[in-house]
């Protein structure tokens, strides 16, 4: 389980009944676990975002069976805000949404996106390398290698890319999640016969 102060900060949140986002955990796992957790006391995982670090956000599920969920586990786990006692986390839920959270992760750009970003931040380094180290026309010859070897690599970034979101692709179909694919044109995984929880809410 992730920290407590990460646990109490998260469900102290959740308190208000509104989205909460939750970032600073160290590991995809970490915010599986945090994302399984707020599952026990009434939300869901709704997405998340690579800017300046994980951005998690969690979303109050209104089903029944979520709102029973919560009703029960706060009054068996009263002082869970302040990570005293918490319920049992099920390994083969984490599992899953440490999955979907490495999807989302994967496609929150598309492949076009990333090749340009990995352009241009290659040369901006490769630039900057080079007044670094003397504004002369060696020095802009050896950060221009350097920017041609970064660009030649991008194709395998592309290939790593691909084999990561088809990894955790495979193990979400097996489970029976359903692929969707939003009006951006970004594909992601829900259970079955659900949508993305808090569809249409963005980051705070």
């Amino acid at each position: 389980m992730s920290s407590r102060r990460h646990v109490r900060k998260m469900l102290r949140r959740m308190a208000s009944g509104d989205p909460v986002q939750v970032t600073g955990v160290k590991s995809y796992r970490g915010y599986a676990e945090l994302a399984s957790l707020a599952e026990q006391f009434g939300y869901a995982y709704s997405d998340i975002l690579l800017s300046n670090g994980l951005r998690m956000q969690i979303v109050p599920d209104p089903s029944p069976q979520a709102r029973a969920r919560a009703a029960q586990n706060w009054a068996q786990y009263p002082d869970a805000a302040d990570g005293v006692a918490l319920p049992p986390l099920a390994p083969d839920d984490v599992g899953l949404l440490e999955a979907r959270i490495k999807f989302d992760v994967a496609t929150g750009l598309t492949e076009k996106q990333r090749i340009v970003i990995a352009v241009v931040g290659s040369g901006m380094l490769a630039t900057a390398g080079g007044l670094e180290f003397g504004a002369d026309a060696t020095s802009f010859a050896v950060a221009g290698v350097c920017w041609i070897t970064a660009v030649a690599l991008i194709p395998v970034g592309v290939a790593v890319g691909r084999r990561f979101r088809a990894k955790n692709a495979i193990l979400l179909e097996a489970a029976g999640y359903a692929l969707l694919t939003e009006a951006s044109g970004r594909t992601r995984y829900v259970p079955p016969g659900r949508q993305v929880p808090g569809h249409g809410n963005p980051f705070g």
